[in-house]
């Protein structure tokens, strides 16, 4: 090279050489964009002539399928058709025709043939009588053929269709065909407007080019292809690959460059470049510096957690205020160290975010769910837990037994190979699992591929999972308060960074915290458990058997707490029933052992066939006792009060007595589906003693439904109780259902996800007893009589096929019917009832009730009582509002 030459873009003393200036060169940015657009032109007319004669060739195939369906549709329903096809030559009539018309429509042939296919025409005459080459069977069952086919000629379409009779056979057929090359022509009268487009758009791209060529010389100042490069390298070197970082502020001192590295350093947002210095978020001592503009050599100032140093030096001189530049060094000797104290402190948040979101319910699934939701993806790509059995059911795991059951899996995709929910797992004794569970420590297998103990427990699932991607793996006792409840194991499968001693620390974190919200579960499943079953156990487990009600019954403990709702169904002589919704107010064991013991009080009272505003009475004194007792005994948990609706129904007469004390009003359904809430007398809930309760009564129509509920069914946190009301009877509110049937739907309708209180509902379709059933006979109050009446009592027993009962019937009657007379009085009535029981009564207007006594030897009387009482199963006394029953009960001999 010569010396006195000067040197290239950037080399030194002489300006920047400039390239030939013709108008577009091949090697230059322009010349490069003007082949480009070139290709560009050129492709897209190759593309578009293409595409032409792509589509000339689908409307040509087109055009001949419409062409040869149209001729042989037309020649085939041509005037004479059928009359030609039914002479006795058809050749000789129809070959002059179809070669005029093959010649008039420019068809290739025009063939008509028989339906077996035997030609009567073509143009080859040779060709008549032989069998057609082509499709007919469509053709034959009276549709229509149009095939393409490569015929002699080139692509062809022909098409066959039948000549139909009258009647609808076919007679004969018609097929006509013609060549594609025919109809085409598109192509090649828009061909000559395409090259003249092309031509056209090449030469604007050529003038395009031109202009590009000129503006981008003027914008690069006259650099070619390389110096750009050049420049860009050096520019993208500064921006993203020097590993100092590089500011330039402008004299208004705002930020007008900022590389990839002072980005970094300095936590610069993305839309730094532009704003002043002052809104970079930077330290005061930082933006002091850079808003002075001063020189600056290798000063330190803080940044965040890091220590710069800082040069700063002017970019020009005048009079204006000077731009600006400086570069950045990260000085901090203790990188290293920073880094461990920032992966402490984010496992540190990591085990702080764990304490608020594992064990937020007291559910044992629920937590184990908790645990692997939250370590996925936080700490592990899949996660699971292993719980043994006794842990799930509430109670200790016992011995060193490995058998788990899998209570969770969670991970970041669906469907990997790992055991299922509920699958029961037994672990081997060599597989970490075991190891971990025999230890109470962590295991850590950071390669699973070389861990033959792991995958020893089941070769199928173990190559299965590795080959979806696991590869290492933590396995960690819950332990907590000394006991071993299960393992949790996590995997890491789409990380590719195996697990590390540093991680079994967060870990076992993990699962302490986790174990300690199950253990606190599993003692809450057992009390609740425990609490539920004697709840349970002090309800009625099977309703009693009786035909004056159909009844359907639920009862659904609340999903956290137990509470004291009951109900009860208890049979009554007469063919009545009673039945008893209560609520005790408050919750846990002691609302349920007091529950039990008013179920009790109900029964006793009713035993004694007392109306129901009476046993209401009752049962207010008994509640208000028991809360002086435990509040005397200072026992905080005192009975405050309860609630209770009894109903008795008579199915002889068809109505039902109410009393409520402070309970929601039972709901009636009629037998058109009518659904209502009948007014009753609210009354006070039980335990404020001494104020009154009043009956009421209702006349229910054979086939009402009677609803009786508690209000865990209608009260709701999110609207009043008159919403739930207008719920429940809406629900109710259909004809024709069952009591079962009923049951669902309201409970369909009514029921929450997870009921805070106690549910009890009770649903009772009436029945009515026939009147066949029942017999009744007013008794004069004359001692003679009683002969009568036992005479008219054993021709009914004979009507009823119950002559074996006429015997003691008659002896009880007798018994009842004399004592009435000699110590009650008149109107004396006599009633046979045949329920499930023969239930015989005596009514009279007395209120005294009668004592049974054992006589002495040597007394005359005193024996009726006892002898009733030997002779039938049950017997007893109600009182009624103008005297008393008195009543005794037998068995109906087995059929």
């Amino acid at each position: 090279m010569d010396a006195r030459q000067p040197q290239g873009e950037y080399g030194g003393a002489g300006p920047p050489a400039r390239p030939p200036a013709t108008l577009i060169g091949v090697h230059s940015i322009a010349g490069q964009v003007f082949v480009l657009q070139v290709v560009i032109v050129l492709l897209l007319i190759v593309a578009a002539v293409v595409e032409l004669l792509a589509q000339a060739q689908r409307d040509s195939t087109q055009e001949a399928r419409n062409r040869s369906l149209a001729v042989a549709q037309t020649f085939a329903h041509s005037p004479g058709m059928l009359a030609a096809l039914a002479a006795p030559d058809p050749t000789a009539i129809l070959q002059p025709r179809a070669e005029a018309a093959r010649q008039a429509s420019g068809m290739d042939f025009i063939v008509v043939m028989t339906p077996e296919g035997i030609r009567l025409t073509h143009p080859n005459p040779s060709e008549i009588g032989k069998h057609y080459i082509g499709t007919i069977a469509p053709a034959v069952a009276g549709g229509t053929v149009t095939e393409t086919y490569v015929g002699t000629l080139g692509p062809s379409v022909r098409s066959v269709v039948p000549v139909a009779r009258p009647g609808g056979s076919v007679a004969g057929l018609v097929s006509a065909g013609i060549t594609i090359s025919k109809v085409s022509g598109v192509a090649d009268r828009q061909l000559p407007l395409m090259l003249g487009s092309a031509a056209a758009a090449l030469a604007l791209a050529t003038g395009g080019a031109a202009l590009v060529s000129r503006r981008l010389r003027r914008q690069t100042r006259g650099l070619g292809p390389a110096g750009i490069t050049r420049m860009y390298e050096h520019h993208d070197a500064v921006l993203h690959a020097v590993r100092e970082g590089v500011l330039i502020v402008d004299g208004e001192r705002r930020l007008t460059l900022a590389n990839d590295e002072a980005r970094r350093l300095l936590d610069l947002p993305a839309d730094a470049e532009g704003r002043a210095v002052t809104d970079l978020g930077l330290d005061a001592s930082m933006a002091g510096l850079l808003m002075s503009g001063e020189t600056a050599t290798d000063q330190v100032y803080p940044a965040g957690n890091r220590l710069l140093a800082v040069n700063l030096r002017l970019t020009k001189l005048g009079d204006g205020p000077p731009d600006f530049v400086a570069t950045l060094r990260d000085t901090t000797e203790l990188q290293e160290l920073a880094g461990r104290a920032d992966v402490a402190r984010q496992r540190l948040k990591l085990l702080y975010d764990a304490g608020a979101a594992i064990g937020t319910t007291l559910d044992v699934v629920r937590t184990a769910e908790e645990l692997t939701e939250f370590a996925v993806p936080r700490f592990a790509d899949f996660a699971t837990v292993d719980l043994a059995d006794p842990v799930l059911r509430g109670d200790e795991p016992t011995g060193t037994n490995l058998d788990m059951r899998r209570t969770a899996v969670h991970g970041l995709r669906p469907n990997a190979p790992l055991y299922r929910v509920g699958d029961l797992i037994t672990w081997s004794p060599a597989t970490p699992q075991a190891r971990g569970f025999r230890t109470g420590h962590a295991v850590l297998e950071p390669d699973l591929r070389l861990a033959p103990d792991w995958q020893a427990q089941d070769p199928d699932l173990t190559a299965r999972m590795m080959a979806y991607g696991f590869h290492s793996l933590i396995t960690v006792p819950l332990q907590a308060r000394g006991i071993i409840m299960g393992m949790a194991n996590f995997w890491r499968s789409a990380k590719p960074e195996p697990f590390e001693e540093d991680d079994l620390s967060v870990a076992e974190e993990l699962a302490t915290r986790a174990a300690l919200c199950v253990d606190n579960a599993r003692r809450y499943t057992r009390e609740h458990s425990m609490a539920v079953t004697l709840q349970r156990s002090l309800l009625p487990r099977d309703l009693p058997a009786q035909d004056a009600l159909d009844i359907a019954h639920r009862y659904l403990p609340a999903h956290s707490r137990m509470g004291g709702d009951w109900f009860d169904v208890i049979p009554l002589p007469g063919a009545r029933v009673a039945l008893v919704v209560g609520d005790v107010v408050g919750h846990g064991v002691h609302a349920a052992a007091t529950m039990g013991r008013l179920r009790t009080a109900v029964h006793n009272f009713s035993a004694l066939d007392l109306p129901p505003d009476e046993l209401l009475g009752h049962l207010d004194e008994l509640v208000h006792r028991i809360d002086q007792e435990e509040t005397a005994a200072g026992d905080r948990t005192a009975v405050t009060g309860a609630t209770c609706l009894y109903a008795v129904y008579d199915a002889v007469s068809g109505e039902c007595a109410l009393a409520r004390a402070g309970h929601l009003p039972p709901a009636l359904v009629r037998p058109d589906g009518t659904a209502e809430f009948p007014e009753l007398p609210a009354g006070p809930p039980l335990g404020l003693a001494g104020l009154p309760f009043e009956t009421a009564h209702l006349r229910l129509p054979e086939g009402s439904r009677l609803v009786l509920y508690t209000d865990g069914l209608v009260e709701r946190r999110n609207h009043d109780i008159e919403t739930g009301l207008e719920l429940l009877r809406r629900a109710l509110a259909e004809p024709g259902r069952s009591p079962e049937e009923i049951c669902d739907a309201v409970l369909d309708a009514l029921l929450p996800a997870e009921p805070s209180d106690d549910i009890a509902l009770l649903v009772a379709r009436t029945r009515v007893l026939a009147d066949d059933r029942v017999a009744s006979w007013d008794v004069p109050t004359d001692p003679a009589a009683v002969s009568h009446t036992r005479a008219a009592v054993t021709r009914q027993l004979d009507e009823w096929d119950l002559a074996d009962l006429a015997f003691n019937t008659e002896l009880i009657l007798s018994e009842l019917t004399t004592n009435a007379i000699r110590h009650a009085g008149g109107p004396i009535r006599v009633r046979l009832l045949r329920d499930r029981q023969l239930t015989c009564e005596v009514s009279d207007a007395s209120s005294t009730s009668p004592h049974l006594r054992y006589a002495a030897s040597t007394d005359e009387g005193g024996r009726g009582l006892f002898l009733v009482a030997q002779f039938a199963e049950h017997w007893g006394t109600r009182y009624t509002a103008t005297g008393k029953v008195i009543w005794a009960s037998q068995t109906l001999p087995q059929p």
